[in-house]
Order: structure tokens, then C-alpha cells, then sequence
């Protein structure tokens, strides 16, 4: 899945324009790589967080992820 297909089924669902939903996809991973550019973690409530560091990294929550850490 692409930031168009995202995007796509966010316009659908949310029932606003594609151009709008693209925005809202812009704006949340703009906030995410600036809460990782300042050190801190970027959660995504209900699916995992990204850890900051050298290499930013995906954790996928416990439930998410079969319960492996």
C-alpha cells in the first residue's frame, strides 16, 4: 500500500475529497518524523510505535504482532 492507496481509502471512508485525505496523510507523517527527529517515539494508538534512533524503527503492538516482542 502507497500514500495514494491510503489516501484513497481514507477519502472513502471519511467521506471527503482525495486531496483532503492526501492532506491528512501528509500531516500525520510529517508529525511523526518530527517527534522522531526530536528523540521521542511516534505511537500509533492500537497498531505500534516508531522508536527513534539511528534507524528509525517500526514496534507493532503485543496484540498486533501475536503477542511477539
Amino acid at each position: 500500500m502507497d500514500k495514494s492507496d491510503l489516501a484513497n481509502r481514507l477519502a472513502k471512508q471519511t467521506k471527503v475529497t482525495k486531496a483532503a485525505a492526501a492532506d491528512r496523510v501528509d500531516r500525520v507523517v510529517h508529525q511523526i518524523v518530527v517527534k522522531l527527529r526530536k528523540g521521542q517515539p511516534a505511537r500509533l494508538p492500537g497498531l505500534g510505535k516508531f522508536r527513534p534512533g539511528d534507524k528509525w524503527k517500526f514496534q507493532f503492538d503485543a496484540e498486533v504482532d501475536g503477542g511477539k516482542k
